[in-house]
């Protein structure tokens, strides 16, 4: 009987009150957020600092921003804003005479609610400088706005079906890409980014981005410990991560490389859903948790920093320098019904 009740005592004084803030700390008072900054990303081994570089941004600088993480256990660089020469960038993608796609969706009232925007502020960011083609997917092509675009820039608009619900329509980009990839958007593009249409460019996303594949590090997610990210726990699913795998958590609102690259992550999550669908499953996160099981099992070339798609809401950070995307709002009530 003391045994029980002195576990009882230690239940109520230290387990329940460190099970509460952290309840905050994932779901409640913004202040709580701020604690994760005290969670260390890491350091980079310095053998790996010195051979961090790639096709597009020559030698990086990792030891320059030493407050984050700036590569990942298997070697690949993670770009945060200091760490590579913007001209350098620029000029490697030059010469290499490339074409970049940038896919987004716009179906339902996400087109009139984003899209404009969206495109807008892509002319004035995205791959400036660089042959750009803007591939946007929505039920209704006569409702795309038109966007005054720059020299080597283009919009191409393709019909797809509208979905019952707006899980299905995330889902079902995955499937819709690989059709794409494997035709005329292959054809076109060399390197392919894949975007959510609810954000916003608000700096710079250059060919500093460019790898053979790209993840994009969750800017709710980036400070977490493994056990805390939310990958897909459910062992029946296609997308289930054990407590002991998963790198980082990635954000499905961005992520990109060279068309084969695409092609085979598209084919993977696209075929993970459907096997899903066919036991009565839905992974906690849909394509995202897909997109995670790829990522662990096929290491990403390059890594973006959450500078690359920041979330206002989160609120300011010291380490999240130029943000290049920004969520906008979130409206689901207004949006999916």
């Amino acid at each position: 009987m003391a045994a029980a009740r002195a576990w009882k005592r230690i239940f109520w004084r230290q387990i329940l009150p460190a099970l509460g803030l952290l309840g905050l700390f994932l779901y409640g008072l913004p202040k709580f957020r701020h604690l994760e900054t005290f969670i260390p990303m890491g350091v980079c081994p310095s053998a790996t600092v010195s051979l961090l570089r790639d096709n597009f941004t020559g030698a990086l600088r990792p030891w320059a921003r030493p407050e984050v993480l700036t590569c990942t256990p298997w070697g690949a660089p993670i770009i945060w804003d200091g760490t590579f020469d913007p001209d350098v960038a620029q000029r490697e993608a030059s010469q290499q005479n490339l074409t970049i796609g940038l896919t987004v969706f716009a179906v339902g009232r996400y087109l009139e609610k984003y899209l404009e925007r969206f495109l807008e502020t892509a002319e004035q960011h995205f791959m400036v400088g660089q042959r750009v083609i803007y591939y946007v997917f929505t039920e209704r092509p006569g409702a795309v706005p038109r966007i005054a675009l720059g020299p080597n820039r283009r919009l191409r608009v393709e019909r797809v079906v509208r979905e019952r619900r707006w899980q299905d329509v995330s889902m079902a980009r995955m499937r819709t890409l690989h059709t794409a990839l494997g035709g005329w958007l292959g054809r076109e593009a060399h390197f392919v980014f894949c975007m959510d249409i609810d954000q916003h460019f608000s700096g710079a996303f250059g060919p500093e981005a460019l790898a053979e594949s790209v993840a994009q590090l969750h800017s709710w997610h980036y400070h977490w410990p493994r056990w805390l990210l939310p990958f897909e726990r459910d062992a029946r699913s296609a997308a289930a991560l054990t407590r002991d795998e998963g790198d980082f958590y990635y954000h499905a609102a961005v992520f990109g490389g060279s068309v084969a690259a695409l092609r085979g992550l598209t084919a993977h999550c696209a075929l993970g859903l459907a096997w899903d669908r066919a036991r009565g499953l839905e992974a906690r996160w849909h394509d995202e948790s897909h997109l995670n099981k790829f990522f662990w099992l096929h290491k990403p070339a390059k890594v973006l920093s959450p500078e690359f798609c920041w979330s206002p809401d989160i609120g300011p950070r010291a380490e999240i320098r130029r943000p290049r995307l920004l969520w906008a709002p979130k409206e689901y009530r207004l949006l999916r019904n």
